[in-house]
């Protein structure tokens, strides 16, 4: 892939002129992936970016050379009284604006260097996440407030992970409301920042950030129900769902593409041996995902920090659910924007995951698979869709049908719902 783009950039044989000034849209080339699952240079429209130069715009504003450090020593992030303050003690070093190096051919920019190709594809990237939400999920665009910083290639030193800084890595770092693209080393078949299906999946971290968290950098349930020792089930059903429902957003995502929808998104980037089954893990199209006996006992009983990578487990087998009513019915974008509907809605009738939480903040074991599961099910409106969502969830995740047909609230399902066949039963204890 990158010698491509090197070989490319050669025989053109121009030199990098001036720094180039034109107003938005901007015909640019960056790395898209193509039918034959390469990536490669394709023309495309920068549509927010205000400095073409320094890669910002209203979408995103990409910074170079940041350190951030989280150590749980540091008396500077201990000494932190608001989440402002945090953040700041976590920037060691607040970096610099990008500089971006373009060469020009019939009017249309090209990426004179690797880190320029690399952040121009960042900000297309991000830039087709922003309108997968405002478009297909139906987000208003002054919910976001403001472009997302985007630190590109800091170092990233968790302490309690690793002194020297991460690597192979993109993520959205709620902490300091930013996303990361961090530098690569392994991943070198196609670097994170250029698959659009792993932005997309970082972008609806922070979309479930602004809306079932209300846009909190330290979301007070997770933090409550974390801290309390002990169990944390509701805390590990809430980072299971906003792992699943990254993944279906991500897929989602795919389908705007020339390529169509694809359930691996993640295979270019995690190929080989190196990266086991990643890609076949996190397959939705797989049908016969269920939860297992351990794995729900770890759901129930494991504190977060013991849960942790179990998320993805569960995390999958929710979002292929949901994936399996989608194709079924023919309604995935309904679907996709019921379910971010679900994220926060004050309705007494229909409540989010935002307000479920805050009515369970003090007793987070009734916070249930079944009443997380509901604030999905309470907000698809069409009844064959409905039926749909609640048999493959019961079905796979072992949510016991009396929990969701025949109780007081008649937003869940109709009567019609049975579950499904797919998933061997659990005992319900």
């Amino acid at each position: 892939m990158l010698r491509t783009v090197i070989a490319t950039t050669a025989v053109l044989g121009l030199a990098a002129g001036c720094a180039p000034d034109p107003s938005a849209p901007i015909k640019i080339r960056a790395l898209v992936l193509s039918s034959n699952g390469q990536y490669i240079p394709e023309e495309v429209e920068l549509k927010t970016v205000s400095d073409i130069v320094g890669l910002s715009g209203s979408v995103a504003d990409l910074r170079g050379g940041a350190r951030i450090v989280f150590d749980a020593n540091d008396p500077d992030l201990n000494r932190a009284t608001t989440p402002e303050a945090f953040a700041n003690a976590l920037l060691k070093g607040e970096g610099r604006d990008v500089t971006a190096s373009y060469i020009t051919q019939d009017d249309v920019l090209w990426p004179a260097d690797f880190h320029t190709w690399n952040m121009v594809t960042t900000y297309y990237n991000l830039e087709r996440s922003f309108d997968y939400f405002r478009e297909v999920t139906n987000i208003p665009v002054a919910d976001f407030k403001k472009p997302v910083a985007t630190y590109y290639f800091p170092e990233f030193v968790i302490t309690s992970v690793d002194n020297d800084p991460l690597k192979d890595n993109a993520l959205y770092f709620s902490a300091m409301e930013s996303f990361l693209v961090l530098p690569f080393d392994k991943l070198q078949r196609a670097p994170l920042a250029i698959n659009a299906g792993v932005i997309t999946h970082e972008y609806a971290h922070r979309v479930f950030n602004l809306k079932a968290y209300g846009g909190n950098p330290f979301p007070e349930a997770l933090s409550v129900w974390s801290s309390a020792g002990g169990p944390s089930p509701g805390a590990n059903i809430l980072k299971s769902f906003d792992e699943g429902l990254a993944d279906l957003h991500a897929y989602g995502a795919t389908c705007r593409s020339k390529n169509g929808c694809n359930t691996r998104f993640l295979t270019t980037s995690f190929h080989g041996p190196d990266f086991g089954r990643i890609p076949e893990d996190r397959d939705l199209a797989k049908a016969d995902r269920c939860i297992d006996q351990n794995l729900r006992d770890s759901l129930r009983g494991a504190s977060l920090d013991q849960f942790s990578g179990n998320e993805y487990r569960v995390g999958t087998i929710f979002a292929s659910a949901l994936y399996q009513a989608g194709q079924s019915t023919g309604q995935m974008d309904i679907l996709l924007r019921s379910i971010v509907t679900a994220y926060n809605d004050e309705s007494l009738a229909t409540p989010g995951l935002l307000q479920l939480t805050r009515q369970y903040l003090s007793n987070q074991t009734n916070f249930t698979l079944a009443v997380a599961a509901g604030a999905i099910i309470t907000h698809v409106t069409d009844l064959r869709l409905k039926e749909a969502v609640c048999n493959e969830l019961m079905d796979h995740l072992q949510i016991p049908r009396d929990l969701l047909v025949g109780t007081t609230n008649p937003n869940l399902c109709p009567p019609s719902a049975a579950g499904g066949t797919t998933c061997p039963r659990l005992s319900d204890d």
